[in-house]
């Protein structure tokens, strides 16, 4: 209990959290969380370690304990930090699709900008007011749509589930081509060749067929742009479905 409210008052006081504990000239909880999304960002979640934060910051590890207690809490204040931060479009007189556009753009940006984040579990996530602005932010996206709340939550969820995913992958993209020091559309042209000599086509017609088309439409075998805009479409075809459903008085739907 006392370890999460520790946590809890860290999230919303910090200030005052730090004056219990002592202050050190100059270092701030928020200095300590800015620099761990900075290492983040530039390394990766792998990097983040209270010794090394503590190396960026110049003081030694125990010195860093005073203001965060663990590693955890950290993760927990970084990611309230980016939510606090994120750029909000207000649509309240938009339709819904166009609504939830948005909200899937606002994530995906943020997960393009600060990878780290979709690596994280989103079954405990933290408490703080940077959460509470984000949720309260997208729910109010699902206005006038007639679901229920716990529709409204897991229709939420679903959305961002899909983005979070398709940003992976193309941040796995993107790094897969950095250390190959190569693009996509470079390695499928080297590969092309050999890959006509082996693909029969009477054998695998069908992959042969589709494979082709895909290829000289997106230019290589996966284009994450094609695939976000194609997904999310689909995403919200099938919450159009659930909606139209309520509209309608069909509870199946």
């Amino acid at each position: 209990m006392a370890e999460a409210r520790h946590t809890l008052d860290l999230l919303w006081f910090p200030e005052a959290a730090e004056r219990k504990r002592g202050r050190r000239p100059g270092l701030t909880v928020a200095r300590v969380v800015e620099a761990g999304i900075a290492l983040a960002d530039a390394e990766g979640l792998e990097a983040v370690s209270m010794r090394r934060v503590a190396g960026e910051l110049g003081v030694v590890p125990m010195t860093l304990y005073t203001y965060v207690p663990d590693k955890a809490t950290l993760l927990e204040l970084m990611l309230d930090r980016v939510y606090l931060a994120m750029p909000r479009r207000e649509l309240p007189d938009r339709p819904w699709r166009e609504r939830l556009s948005a909200v899937a753009e606002e994530n995906r940006s943020l997960v393009a900008e600060h990878p780290w984040v979709a690596e994280l579990p989103a079954n405990r996530p933290p408490l703080g007011p940077g959460l509470m602005a984000k949720y309260e932010h997208e729910l109010r996206a699902f206005d006038g749509c007639g679901l229920t709340d716990v529709e409204i939550d897991a229709a939420l969820t679903f959305l961002i589930g899909f983005v979070q995913s398709s940003a992976r992958t193309a941040a796995d993209v993107r790094a897969a081509a950095a250390r190959a020091g190569e693009t996509d559309v470079a390695w499928w042209q080297e590969r092309g060749p050999v890959l006509e000599m082996v693909f029969d086509q009477h054998t695998y017609p069908t992959a042969v067929r589709v494979g082709a088309a895909a290829g000289e439409a997106m230019g290589s075998a996966y284009d994450p742009e094609h695939a976000y805009a194609f997904g999310l479409a689909r995403v919200l075809d099938g919450l159009g479905a659930l909606i139209d459903g309520r509209a309608s008085g069909d509870p199946r739907r």
